[in-house]
């Protein structure tokens, strides 16, 4: 049973990164630093405190998955 619980949550864990690669890929930032990427995510993570920034956010990622 424990086997069987670490291997879905390994299962879990490695599709979740798969998808947030591809939001980078899709963003178009694969190619920048690294500590400049997770710098930006930690900015943004502080910005999106402001609801209004965050509903921003939202418009112009939904925007960007019509494409």
């Amino acid at each position: 049973m424990l086997v069987l619980k670490r291997s879905e949550e390994r299962t879990r864990d490695a599709h979740q990164k798969i998808k947030l690669g591809g939001l980078i890929v899709k963003a178009g930032l694969a190619d920048i630093p690294t500590n400049v990427l997770l710098g930006l995510l930690v900015e943004g993570r502080e910005r999106i405190r402001d609801p209004a920034v965050e509903e921003r956010l939202a418009r112009l990622g939904d925007k960007e998955f019509t494409k």
